[in-house]
């Protein structure tokens, strides 16, 4: 089954806010990250998943800025195979004050969201999904520049 997803992406400064893992991950064990969003559900437009998500998850209410590009996905872990089809979209906090704060946790299940430098991910220093993250990122900080 493909699953179908889409993703904001939420920068303070020279850094993007994720959801923290560590466990058994497609490139072995350790620590992974992913930024925010979800699963698009039937009906949905992929930019209203993603303000749902950030409301699900963080409590927190953003606004979509701009889409970026769609990611395929497809990986395995031991045995298993998956495959995503990606939505990603520039993200903002309505609120100012929470770009103050350095981690989030979760509402709906035991998970931190923290910032992470974009340059660790655009070199490979910090593994980030979904696949292809890092040169979507190199393109979007060249365009900053």
């Amino acid at each position: 089954m493909i699953k179908v997803k889409a993703l904001g992406l939420l920068f303070r400064e020279q850094e993007m806010l994720v959801e923290s893992y560590y466990g058994k991950h497609s490139k072995g064990f350790g620590s992974y990250y992913r930024p925010l969003g979800g699963n698009i559900e039937v009906g949905e437009h992929s930019k209203e998943t993603v303000v749902r998500e950030f409301q699900e998850e963080l409590g927190v209410d953003v606004h979509v800025n701009q889409y970026i590009t769609c990611l395929e996905n497809r990986f395995q872990i031991e045995q298993e195979w998956s495959h995503e089809l990606i939505q990603l979209y520039t993200v903002s906090f309505c609120e100012a004050e929470y770009y103050e704060r350095e981690t989030y946790s979760f509402l709906e299940h035991d998970a931190v969201a923290k910032w992470i430098f974009v340059k660790d991910v655009v070199n490979g220093d910090k593994h980030c999904y979904p696949n292809g993250l890092g040169a979507v990122l190199k393109q979007l900080t060249k365009q900053d520049n």
